[in-house]
């Protein structure tokens, strides 16, 4: 896996594509008006720093990209798919503190 220290933006058109090409990838979904998302994405953002190389981040704006969000069952954001070798493996739904969030999704690598 290439070492990219950020969150990578997904929309319905790339979805299958990047899951597929990744080993293990967190997917975002949120929106810009989710005070919620808001809280979550600085923790996403450092989390992608620290795990560069390990796991992929990524955000999929379910207001521009709502066949994804519909096709997962995305009821209420933020809410976290995580993803080992193209299979769904867990799901967070809303924010939580980093330790917490961190300790759910290491528990996959």
């Amino acid at each position: 896996m290439s070492r990219i220290d950020h969150p990578i933006e997904i929309t319905d058109e790339n979805f299958d594509e990047i899951i597929r090409k990744s080993e293990f990838i967190v997917v975002d979904f949120w929106a810009s008006w989710c005070p919620p998302c808001r809280i979550l994405a600085p923790e996403i953002d450092s989390l992608a720093k620290d795990y560069a190389g390990k796991i992929l981040f990524g955000k999929l704006d379910v207001d521009k990209n709502p066949s994804t969000a519909a096709k997962y069952g995305v009821m209420s954001i933020p809410t976290l798919l995580i993803f080992k070798k193209g299979k769904l493996v867990d799901r967070i739904v809303g924010a939580m503190p980093r330790k917490l969030l961190e300790d759910r999704i290491t528990q996959h690598l």
